[in-house]
């Protein structure tokens, strides 16, 4: 059935549109609420339910928090309830682990009036604030395409058609998607976001930034024996098992009751083919300073996202006609401090003052040209300004004394207002990094034992994932002779290896390898849309609610 042939779409009209049920998404929904409680706000979610799709460390930074429900801390509703009690760094060495003092590092890095716990329990709570509100929460819908208005401006968004065949065709349980109109739109999807990439190309709104630069996180949660528990502890670690090369760096967070946060970040700007990041995180567990902690232990929970990486320089403009973009959709995670959440709930926030006032000024789909020329100004963008050369210097010298010039820039930033190196640029993009893998040797990990380490296969069993089986592969190959001729045979299949959930297969038959996609074990990382050395796969939104189902990650 062709566009033509199916039936029209039906429509709901709002004050305004959000596209993703994150902390940013739904602090705008909150904060628009709180300035004018008559505004029809509608928030469209494609994960099952709010949470199911949210994945952070998550050591919190306040602020947000503090500026959009002051009184949170006196909410017995609210999960953040593990203050950080004590803050360690370590330099790991293949034997070792040695700490870093406190009082070398940047007085913006302590942590001290931070919160642990889970991102998606407190999306689940802003969820319920918000709905309390009177906004709107539609979970399990996936925002599949823009709409625009007969001059170019967007109009909202319309979710996905459900009950389609891999074939393409109309099911017996076909159901046209909705569009959800509105007098502005805000996206908040999250690090690489489809329809993100849709608005920046159309609006060419990186035209006057540096290109986005990202991590991939990978994060599982483990319930240890009491006496190994130390409540308020988190502890960041660089070095082994990644190369001096290679940047990247690990997590290990106690909270609530006996349960660890443990992660591992590699930056995706890496340059051997070879490299996995998710046996990178397995063989980080089996170190003997970190091995002991889960020994005995229970392992709850595993998942993996993008995150952004490429902070001040690489945000784009956030305004265009009829919408703006707000938190990891434009890109706000502070690398150093590896924290986003506070900078997505304040771009949210922001994008909400300028939004309520354009709206009682009885504007309509124009531009919020206030939001963007006033993000900067802001303590996200004065959070960011200071930690602007802390990538671009470990991305150009390595490890070592690339974190050491970030350091020094750090203290500089925030003694003197000012930096030596001025505002560095990144080099290009995470897929123009590979090296061919005639450069590089394979990799021999070492076989997961099933108790500290395990497998792809076992760890995305755990994240619940779950997609329709009879639906379009929602991993689009644009040119798959491409794949054959460059991913596989100059670059060796990285695919296999740059995915964290086993999606990606170069299936050997007879003389020619086939290119096999895996789509139902996907956890919507979207490590591929940013990896591939061709740019040669897209991520697009599955059937609402298919993917991941975190409990509390």
């Amino acid at each position: 059935m062709s566009t033509e042939e199916l039936p029209p779409r039906e429509s709901m009209e709002f004050d305004v549109v959000i596209v993703g049920a994150g902390p940013s998404g739904l602090s705008a929904a909150i904060r628009l609420k709180q300035l004018n409680a008559d505004l029809n706000v509608v928030v469209v979610e494609k994960g099952s339910e709010v949470g199911a799709h949210i994945l952070s460390g998550a050591v919190i930074d306040p602020a947000g928090l503090d500026k959009l429900i002051p009184d949170w801390r006196e909410d017995t509703d609210c999960p953040l309830k593990t203050q950080v009690k004590d803050d360690r760094f370590y330099w790991m060495t293949g034997g070792g682990a040695i700490k870093l003092p406190n009082f070398m590092m940047p007085p913006l890095m302590d942590n001290h009036h931070c919160y642990i716990g889970s991102l998606g329990n407190v999306c689940r709570w802003l969820a319920r604030k918000a709905e309390a509100l009177g906004v709107e929460i539609y979970p399990g819908f996936a925002a599949a395409e823009v709409l625009y208005d007969e001059e170019g401006k967007v109009k909202g968004i319309a979710t996905g058609d459900m009950g389609i065949g891999r074939d393409g065709k109309p099911k017996d349980s076909f159901t046209r998607g909705m569009e959800l109109l509105g007098k502005y739109t805000l996206f908040a999807e999250g690090a690489r976001g489809s329809l993100t990439k849709q608005l920046i190309n159309k609006f060419a709104l990186d035209a006057k930034s540096e290109p986005p630069k990202f991590g991939i996180g990978l994060k599982e949660v483990w319930q240890i024996d009491p006496a190994k528990h130390q409540k308020g502890l988190i502890q960041h670690s660089f070095g082994w098992p990644l190369d001096l090369k290679t940047g990247g760096g690990s997590f290990l967070y106690h909270y609530d009751d006996n349960l660890v946060a443990v992660g591992f970040v590699v930056h995706l700007n890496y340059d051997d083919p070879y490299l996995s990041p998710f046996d990178e995180f397995q063989r980080f567990k089996t170190h003997p300073s970190i091995r002991g902690t889960f020994e005995g232990a229970k392992r709850l929970a595993y998942g993996a996202r993008a995150i952004t990486e490429g902070g001040y320089q690489s945000v784009p403009k956030l305004s265009f006609p009829g919408g703006a973009l707000i938190g990891c959709a434009a890109g706000f995670v502070n690398v150093p401090r590896i924290k986003g959440v506070h900078n997505a709930m304040g771009t949210g926030m922001l994008a909400a003052e300028h939004v309520a006032a354009a709206l009682a000024a009885d504007r309509a789909n124009d531009e919020l040209v206030e939001y963007e020329n006033a993000w900067r100004s802001s303590s996200v963008g004065k959070d960011l300004f200071l930690v602007r050369n802390v990538k671009p210097l470990w991305s150009k010298f390595g490890t070592v004394l690339g974190v050491a010039l970030g350091g020094f820039d750090m203290w500089c930033n925030t003694l003197f207002g000012a930096s030596l190196f001025g505002t560095q640029s990144h080099s290009k993009p995470d897929r123009a990094t590979l090296d061919p893998a005639k450069s590089h040797a394979p990799k021999n990990y070492p076989k997961p034992d099933g108790k500290i380490s395990f497998d792809k296969l076992s760890s995305v069993f755990l994240s619940n994932t779950n997609h329709e089986e009879d639906q379009p592969v929602h991993l689009k190959v644009t040119d798959m002779n491409l794949q054959k001729t460059s991913e596989h045979d100059v670059f060796a299949g990285p695919s296999n290896r740059y995915c964290p959930a086993g999606v990606y297969e170069w299936v050997e038959e007879g003389a020619s390898p086939r290119f096999q996609i895996n789509a139902q074990n996907c956890v919507h990382c979207k490590t591929c849309d940013v990896k591939d050395p061709n740019g040669n796969i897209t991520w697009v939104p599955p059937e609402g609610g298919g993917g991941p189902n975190y409990e509390a990650m």
